[in-house]
């Protein structure tokens, strides 16, 4: 393909893999030696501290237990760490695994949050299981001890998650996992087995390349168990599943490594993410596969603020387990520097153009229920100009304090993307004769509108009074600038707020400060510039004072806050409204 057609299409292209077996006698392997030191150099650093913070009786539990002897252990079986075979670190070591062991209830599983829980014993005994793979390649008589222990530990684990339970679609390949790093360390038939039931239940990605949860945390933990499989069980079926995600999961990053997250189902469609969590994921396809593009997504992720944190102080013990990691990438091909693509299962638009990215949201599973494995994010429209970046968009109204706009779906009408919701609110009447009690006691129930539960028996009621608000957001884009037609009818004189959030750190023009303190636009326009880079956005308007509570009476969400940092600017109407809102 031509460079020009490539650029135009925005289409990342499924390169022939060569498939050739790694390690093989005809198959010269360069490891790629500066990554490597960059990561012992790391590895060495947490070390260092570590054997000052490990100390007998200080302890508290967590994922973080398994992490830390995994960094010990990885520093511990490295030549060329200043900590290679050291006896120091062999004694933090065992007290680790120690604790470990304490930490281990009756059954085998471990408390983490949940009780007695077989999934996050699983996210544990894949860490340890790397580590004392690693600590077995090494053949130290000084180390019989500790991996004896090690093995006592991990097949205690393994009768858990060998019969126990789930809560969540991924915690069922997490566990396939670890089964398969037991299964690899300590050969039983019944981790097998095990394993095969849960795969028999099938593995569900739609047709844009999402697991279940449609997040970029839970596609690493995923991707992750898929790889496992496929190296240890020789289940190569499972990788395209990894593929079809890493490539759809291109379009979801930021310049700066930030994961697009407006229609994951778990707590990260609140959080911060990071293209970095998906490095080793896209590092060992690439090796595997010789696919240029995906080594230029590792080499894009390289550049981002994450890459340190994320994978150059946490992967030396994954590299030493996985030596395909080692292996230096194939080069680097182009990537597409202009895109526009809409995701239909989540209803989620991306649109690049060179430094201009653009996020359009219009999908949040209904009826709209806060909770874990649900898509309820209101920020439904983002815009990026290099590090200038406005975090979010959001509507909210007085409307019954129904709070924020949420759009039933997102669709391309001409040259333009629509959204669009119908509110309805009733009144309700007296019931009929033959649904009424004498005792009063009816069904607790939801009312016709979802906004509340009453013992009222709702859906036999007649209604009158039907109150309506009619929202219709389009949005046109053309060479990176954008307008946002906002038409608000039904309802008269209904407060209506646009609420913008810009990355913290910046400076603006052409806004004002009310009596609240609150930053707003009435003016024809305002910039907003962050280290160089610009986003000018406007007209303004200034109907009334932006209202408290804005996320209405049903908001309550999974571990996770719509409060976030940043600089806040405001707009407010009354209905009947219409505005255009340009960005460029």
């Amino acid at each position: 393909m031509k460079r020009a057609d490539f650029l135009k299409t925005g289409t990342l292209v499924a390169l022939a893999p060569l498939c050739q077996p790694l390690f093989s006698m005809n198959k010269v392997v360069i490891v790629d030696e500066a990554l490597l030191q960059r990561m012992i150099s790391l590895n060495d650093k947490q070390v260092g501290s570590l054997l000052e913070t490990v100390q007998e009786g200080k302890l508290s539990f967590s994922r973080k237990t398994a992490y830390e002897f995994s960094v010990l252990s990885a520093s511990y079986c490295q030549k060329g760490s200043a900590y290679f075979q050291d006896a120091r670190v062999l004694a933090k070591m065992e007290i680790l695994a120690r604790f470990l062991t304490f930490s281990q209830v009756e059954d085998g599983t471990v408390n983490i949050g949940n009780l007695e829980s077989p999934p996050d014993t699983a996210f544990i005994v894949e860490i340890v299981c790397t580590a004392t793979s690693n600590l077995q390649k090494q053949s130290l008589a000084v180390l019989q001890p500790l991996l004896g222990q090690l093995k006592n530990l991990l097949l205690k684990a393994g009768e858990a998650l060998r019969t126990g339970g789930i809560h969540t679609p991924n915690h069922r390949w997490v566990i396939c996992a670890a089964l398969s790093q037991l299964n690899h360390l300590y050969p039983d038939k019944k981790y097998v087995a095990r394993i095969n039931e849960w795969l028999g239940e099938g593995i569900f990605q739609d047709a844009d390349g999402h697991y279940p949860e449609r997040s970029g945390t839970y596609s690493m933990v995923e991707n992750t168990a898929f790889i496992t499989m496929a190296r240890l069980l020789s289940k190569t079926e499972l990788l395209p599943y990894v593929r079809k995600n890493l490539r759809m999961y291109y379009y979801y990053q930021e310049a700066n490594g930030d994961l697009v997250s407006n229609d994951s189902r778990r707590q990260d469609q609140y959080l911060a993410r990071h293209s970095a969590i998906l490095y080793l994921q896209y590092r060992y396809l690439a090796i595997l596969d010789q696919d240029r593009q995906l080594a230029a997504i590792c080499k894009m992720i390289e550049t981002t603020p994450w890459f340190e944190k994320e994978v150059l102080e946490q992967g030396l013990f994954y590299f030493q387990e996985n030596e395909t990691l080692q292996q230096e990438l194939p080069s680097a091909t182009l990537l597409p520097e202009r895109y526009e693509k809409l995701f239909a299962t989540s209803h989620l638009l991306r649109i690049k153009n060179q430094q201009t990215s653009i996020t359009l949201f219009g999908g949040i599973d209904w009826p709209l229920i806060i909770a874990s494995g649900r898509s309820c994010s209101p920020d439904f429209f983002s815009y990026r100009k290099g590090k200038a970046i406005l975090k979010y968009l959001r509507l909210s109204t007085t409307f019954f304090s129904m709070g924020y706009f949420y759009s039933e779906g997102l669709q391309k009408q001409g040259n333009r993307y629509v959204l669009h919701k119908k509110l309805q609110i009733p009144y309700y009447q007296p019931l009929p004769l033959s649904k009424r009690k004498k005792s009063g006691d009816y069904t607790l129930s939801p009312s016709i509108d979802n906004r509340f539960w009453n013992k009222m028996d709702f859906s036999n009621r007649p209604t009158s009074n039907i109150k309506t608000l009619d929202t219709t957001i389009y949005l046109t884009e053309k060479d990176g600038q954008v307008e946002l037609e906002f038409i608000i009818s039904g309802q008269q004189k209904v407060l209506v707020t646009i609420e913008l959030c810009f990355n913290e750190g910046g400076s603006f023009s052409g806004l004002t400060t009310d009596a609240k303190g609150n930053q707003c636009l009435a003016g024809p326009s305002a910039v907003y510039t962050m280290e160089g880079d610009q986003i000018s956005f406007g007209p303004g308007v200034l109907a009334g004072a932006v209202p408290e509570n804005l996320e209405g009476e049903r908001y309550s969400t999974h571990f996770g806050s719509l409060k976030t940092k940043g600089t806040q600017v405001f707009l407010t109407g009354v209905t009947p409204f219409k505005h255009q809102l340009r960005f460029h």
